[in-house]
């Protein structure tokens, strides 16, 4: 099954006549399904510091979907996700089942929430350099004497705001998001992305991965129900690690983008390093096939 998720050609932006285009994010390209419908499609484009490169990593959208999918089956009892159980080809024009086959999802429109719920587990990345300077991160006090890849004595909710398509996204702490959303609904989304965390960390474990961190998106529906929505607990938006890598002190290896990421930091353009800005430069051959291989070793893992 995954191997023919990666056997078509890669797709580095879809073009569907049958559908009004809504936006083009990042590695996603949504369509208006009448007024209360979405088609999401991955496509095979990959951001690195918030800049997306030019090349496509083949298989990489419907490695995503299907991750998301295997999530979305497993966390449903937690909170409703944005899923209508409608087949994605039935919505496109004969035409244009290739685009979309394997690496898209209907879902119900929602109203986002201009927040990213994160959850951390794991002393790693921005909270790992944060820590270092405050003992906290994103306002939450955490004990003395913690490491680079440290487990956290409980996971921590560190939000951060949505930053528009070539911009950062901003880390704030809760009170910040409580003036946001409000009380009520900054307390609810916390908890529940503590809970979906708690949940998909001790089923990767299972499978021999560590969830260090992850960013979930929530929505409100017409008759303002919390709802998971966009994907979950990916590569794109997780930091997985082998649990035969983990050593605390250390980065652990990753299923995530760290590879590309760790390429574009030696990278030089016109003698100086890369200023994080577009245009990206070209990824070689070799850097899109190993990080194709990481995203495929890690639906491989969890779902077999």
């Amino acid at each position: 099954m995954i191997h023919d998720l990666t056997a078509t050609p890669p797709l580095l932006e879809t073009s569907l006549h049958s559908l009004p285009l809504l936006a083009r994010g990042k590695v996603r390209d949504n369509y208006a399904v009448g007024t209360d419908r979405m088609l999401m499609v991955a496509t095979d484009r990959l951001s690195a510091f918030d800049v997306v490169m030019g090349e496509p990593i083949p298989g990489k959208g419907a490695l995503l979907t299907a991750m998301a999918m295997f999530w979305f089956a497993h966390l449903e009892g937690i909170v409703p996700n944005h899923l209508t159980g409608d087949d994605p080809l039935s919505v496109v024009a004969p035409d244009e089942r290739e685009q979309v086959r394997g690496r898209s999802m209907l879902v119900k429109r929602l109203k986002p929430l201009p927040i990213e719920a994160v959850v951390r587990g794991y002393l790693a990345g921005s909270g790992w350099q944060e820590y270092q300077k405050s003992q906290s991160v994103c306002g939450v006090a955490l004990p003395p004497g913690l490491k680079n890849a440290s487990k956290l004595p409980a996971p921590i909710f560190t939000p951060a705001t949505k930053a528009e398509m070539g911009d950062h996204d901003e880390n704030i702490d809760f009170a910040r998001m409580t003036e946001i959303v409000g009380p009520a609904l900054a307390n609810q989304v916390r908890d529940t992305a503590i809970k979906l965390y708690t949940a998909a960390a001790a089923l990767a474990l299972t499978k021999g991965m560590i969830i260090a961190d992850t960013k979930f998106e929530f929505g409100l529906d017409a008759d303002g129900t919390l709802v998971l929505m966009d994907e979950v607990l990916t590569p794109d938006s997780s930091r997985f690690w082998p649990v035969e890598g983990y050593a605390e002190g250390s980065n652990p290896p990753s299923y995530d983008k760290q590879f590309v990421r760790d390429w574009l930091e030696q990278v030089r353009v016109d003698g100086q390093p890369w200023a994080k800005r577009p245009p990206a430069p070209a990824l070689p051959a070799a850097v899109i096939a190993q990080t194709a291989g990481r995203y495929r070793e890690a639906l491989e893992r969890l779902t077999t």
